[in-house]
């Protein structure tokens, strides 16, 4: 945090430092996956959905079906088949889009979304920092 707060006058620094004190880096990325769980009025549902931002640990998702902060999900990415649950850890107001749905894996899956992020991180060499 103290990088954090170094930067916190700034808005790009501070951004800059806020995402370098996660667990892994967030990827603005727009892919396609299936999405099975409970919705909001507790009724099963399946759709197919859109990711906006992902990482090592889970993603941001648009939704149609209103959902329940805690709830667990099931994603389904459709290239390689693989399932993956995930509970819901952030859940935004319905909007156009749908509601935008934070999800994180209950079990470690970094090849989930077919990315490499430790192929993405930045250099922590400590005669940079």
């Amino acid at each position: 945090m103290t990088a954090f707060s170094r930067g916190a006058h700034h808005g790009s620094m501070q951004e800059t430092a806020y995402a370098t004190n996660r667990r892994s880096q967030r990827i603005f990325h727009k892919m396609r996956v299936q999405v099975q769980g409970r919705s909001h009025n507790r009724k099963k549902f399946r759709e197919v959905c859109e990711t906006q931002v992902i990482n090592a640990q889970g993603g941001l998702l648009y939704l149609s079906h209103e959902v329940d902060d805690g709830e667990i999900l099931v994603l389904m990415n459709p290239l390689t088949q693989e399932e993956q649950e995930c509970r819901i850890v952030f859940v935004g107001e319905p909007g156009k889009r749908g509601q935008r749905v934070g999800v994180e894996f209950l079990t470690p899956a970094p090849h989930f979304w077919g990315i490499d992020f430790d192929a993405r991180q930045p250099s922590k060499d400590p005669e940079t920092h």
